[in-house]
């Protein structure tokens, strides 16, 4: 895929989500993080289902020790691995007040020594908080990176380091939620929606699902 496709690419996806952020809800770069741990293998509904009481109750570092792993559990475990993520959700809490007065850091080293915090995590935190031109791959991003070709790799750092390389500069800061945002919607796992994708012509996808027109006015065969 040349540059020029790659420009045409991600201003089409900057017209079609003017609005490209996450869609988990905080009030905080401390809610952010909280709810970016709990989100691994997890839908961001079912996160903001779960965080809308917790924030509720505890929203801070020292607030959430408090409730300790035995009360923390009850507001979580609606959410996948939750034993687990609040275990390391306390861990946390506990590394950013004997660490960071309390703050999240702003630098993946940082970041990516707390209790449940990965590359991807930190990605996360690193550009949706602190506007740092960082792509976080999931699921999502990994599949549009090699069903349209934009950054093909064999695993998620391949990924990421491709589209890094490769998204144009003045895009990478909103990219990552660009992507996420149209895998999500429109170029699901699952029967993709090529036929409203702002893109069906440029990506280079071998198995597009196009109706004929005909069909798409909903008339019989």
């Amino acid at each position: 895929m040349n540059a020029e496709k790659r420009e045409a690419i991600f201003k089409r996806l900057t017209d079609a989500i003017p609005n490209p952020t996450t869609e988990l809800e905080y009030r905080s770069t401390f809610e952010l993080l909280i709810a970016v741990i709990l989100s691994a293998q997890a839908t961001d509904k079912s996160v903001n289902l779960a965080t809308r009481t917790l924030f509720s109750v505890a929203n801070t570092p020292q607030a959430i020790i408090a409730l300790g792993i035995e009360g923390l559990e009850p507001y979580i475990k609606t959410i996948g691995l939750y034993h687990a993520k609040a275990k390391n959700i306390i861990a946390c809490c506990q590394a950013l007040l004997a660490n960071h007065q309390g703050e999240v850091p702003n630098t993946r080293v940082a970041l990516e020594a707390l209790a449940g915090v990965g590359r991807k995590t930190a990605n996360v935190i690193l550009n949706t908080a602190f506007g740092q031109p960082t792509i976080a791959v999931d699921t999502h991003l990994f599949r549009l990176g090699n069903r349209t070709k934009l950054a093909s790799g064999k695993n998620v750092l391949q990924v990421e380091q491709k589209y890094l390389k490769t998204i144009p500069k003045h895009y990478l800061k909103d990219a990552h939620h660009l992507l996420i945002l149209h895998g999500r919607y429109t170029c699901t796992a699952r029967n993709p929606k090529c036929g409203e994708c702002c893109i069906v012509d440029l990506c280079e996808y071998q198995d597009k699902h196009i109706p004929t027109p005909h069909l798409m006015r909903g008339e019989a065969t």
